[in-house]
């Protein structure tokens, strides 16, 4: 099994075509103070591989102490060389602080992989650099 990427968003649907729609998809929480509660969280996490596995998310605070918020493990089947996505939404999250949170992804109970998200004051965050536009000749 490989897990191939995670996505972090406020919100993830299935479509009646059985395809996903991705709202706010985001790298860091831009916030106007702490603490602030996410009324939704959902992370996406998309695998290859084959076999029958049980794949878990959590949450834990920047100093990796405690546990912010936790899934309950959740069944995946692919077949030889298939391929699968796992979401997982997480309600009412609340981020009692600043700093660089850390998701794990867990796959029969062993850590998998981390994926930091940070928590940042609105006021904190830099100011966009316009970009330039190029003429193409």
């Amino acid at each position: 099994m490989k897990l191939e990427y995670t996505l972090l968003c406020e919100d993830i649907r299935v479509e009646a075509t059985g395809r996903l729609s991705l709202m706010g998809v985001m790298h860091e929480l831009i916030v106007p103070q702490v603490p602030v509660t996410m009324i939704k969280l959902a992370i996406l996490n998309h695998w290859s591989g084959e076999g029958q596995h049980l794949t878990e998310v959590r949450i834990l605070t920047p100093d990796r102490r405690q546990t912010v918020a936790v899934s309950q493990p959740s069944s995946l089947t692919l077949p030889a060389g298939g391929f699968a996505d796992n979401v997982t939404v997480f309600i009412n999250t609340a981020f009692l602080q600043m700093g660089r949170y850390v998701v794990q992804t867990l796959l029969d109970s062993t850590l998998l992989a981390e994926k930091e998200l940070p928590v940042v004051l609105a006021q904190e965050t830099p100011p966009s650099i316009p970009l330039e536009s190029q003429q193409v000749h």
